[in-house]
């Protein structure tokens, strides 16, 4: 096992590898930025190395930089999080030539799985039902509409290289796709340094699921089930949960036979995500796979009982996943609220500034992970993800009557946050009926904002 491991993140999701490894025995190191110099996760690790300036690019995104404190601290292993380097390869390639281990899946697995068009086809390839859509990468304007009429309307285009939402546009005629494709090129080469793109059948109505998987170097992998992440805004989740209400026994056990046949046809090592999209006839589609640890994640560490960051550093350190398939167990219901520094009456502009209140909520089955306290002061350089609330039931309702509870308690003033969301989500009578789908918030509020003109 390892005896210190650098974090390269902030936040949230620093603090809770850093607890992992407390728990563990194994020292940590903070790399922080100058803006986060007063952040918990420089707090509380057992070494912290300022990297540069306030930007991203100055810091959590400055390989050398990052490199140079692993080296200076004299680590064995580097645990990205989510976001910033966490699916860069060229990365990953670097701590393997530093001799430091990448606490994540190979770089090969990064990169084939970062290429959402090479992604598709070597899924189709080995068994994996996917949308219809285009072969390759489109090359001009004239073979996108041939091929948007081929598969007929709606189409949407997608990023190769993308993620997020970023570079994504939904096309209902020929007007729109030839007027979207450029704007689209432009979005995925300003976000990922990449501007292919390829266009698939749009699926109206869709649930996003996902199946989390582990697997080690010696071929044994196992999935923990299904998160439903079908409420999100502009493909950005807010609120996951697991299981799904629209998942039985049947196509559980088929999306994670087809989620483990993904990770073994690739040879992929570490925890990762296998998302689908599933419609209303409940025919599922892959749609891509996420090489890291999801924000997500505590959803389903909640209804499994296994800690994901754990067996990730294990991995990565050679040893076994000691966990059979038969013996992981569905216990209760778990959701997940995202609460973000966000005006949502200003469709939830970003929303930095000192907190002075902060209550956080706690009791039987809450879990609150957040790097927030009274006096901190929400940057404007990052994310503005500032805590996941997550709830725990016997089932579904009970989690949902927790998180009504939970989000009563939870107060921070005088930022704006989107808790008011999420109180008005859990009274929505739609979404008690677990009758979801991706356009499920962009209805809501819709509905909304009509009722209020009115």
């Amino acid at each position: 096992m390892f005896s210190k491991i650098l974090i390269a993140n902030r936040g949230e999701i620093a603090l809770r590898i850093i607890r992992a490894c407390k728990e563990m025995g194994i020292r940590t190191v903070a790399i922080y930025s100058q803006a986060d110099r007063d952040s918990l996760h420089v707090r509380f690790a057992d070494e912290a190395i300022c990297i540069g300036q306030a930007s991203a690019s100055s810091s959590y995104l400055n390989i050398p930089a990052v490199i140079s404190a692993a080296e200076i601290a004299d680590v064995e292993a580097i645990h990205p999080g989510y976001g910033f380097l966490a699916e860069n390869p060229h990365f990953a390639e670097i701590c393997e030539s530093c001799k430091i281990t990448f606490i994540g899946p190979t770089p090969e697995n990064i990169r084939l799985m970062g290429d959402k068009m090479l992604a598709r086809t070597t899924m189709h390839k080995c068994g994996l039902p996917i949308i219809e859509g285009s072969a390759s990468i489109i090359k001009n304007k004239e073979e996108a509409l041939k091929i948007a009429n081929k598969i007929g309307y709606p189409v949407i285009i997608k990023a190769a290289a993308g993620g997020g939402g970023k570079g994504m546009r939904i096309c209902h005629n020929d007007i729109t796709l030839a007027s979207s494709l450029m704007t689209a090129q432009a979005e995925a080469e300003a976000n990922f340094g990449n501007p292919s793109i390829y266009i698939e059948k749009y699926i109206e109505n869709p649930r996003h699921i996902e199946i989390q998987v582990l697997a080690d170097k010696y071929g044994h992998a196992v999935h923990l089930f299904e998160r439903d992440c079908s409420i999100q805004r502009r493909h950005q989740k807010l609120v996951e949960e697991s299981p799904s209400v629209a998942v039985d026994h049947k196509l559980r056990k088929r999306l994670g036979e087809m989620a483990l046949r993904a990770v073994k046809t690739i040879g992929y090592v570490s925890a990762g995500t296998v998302e689908f999209l599933l419609d209303q006839n409940n025919n599922f589609y892959f749609m891509e796979m996420n090489t890291r640890i999801q924000v997500e994640h505590p959803v389903t560490e909640t209804v499994v009982g296994i800690d994901l960051i754990k067996e990730q550093i294990r991995i990565a350190a050679g040893e076994k996943i000691n966990l059979k398939q038969e013996e992981i167990k569905i216990n209760g219901a778990a959701l997940e609220c995202r609460i973000n520094a966000e005006d949502v009456e200003n469709d939830f502009s970003p929303c930095p500034g000192k907190i002075e209140t902060l209550n956080l909520p706690g009791g039987p089955g809450v879990r609150v992970d957040t790097h927030v306290y009274p006096g901190y002061t929400i940057s404007p350089y990052y994310d503005s993800l500032i805590a996941k609330l997550i709830t725990h039931g016997r089932d579904r309702n009970e989690a949902i009557q927790k998180m009504k509870r939970a989000l009563e308690e939870f107060i921070i003033e005088p930022v704006k946050t989107t808790i008011p969301f999420h109180r008005q989500l859990m009274n929505n009578a739609l979404f008690l009926r677990g009758e979801i789908s991706t356009h499920f918030l962009q209805d809501m509020l819709k509905e909304k904002i009509e009722a209020e003109v009115q």
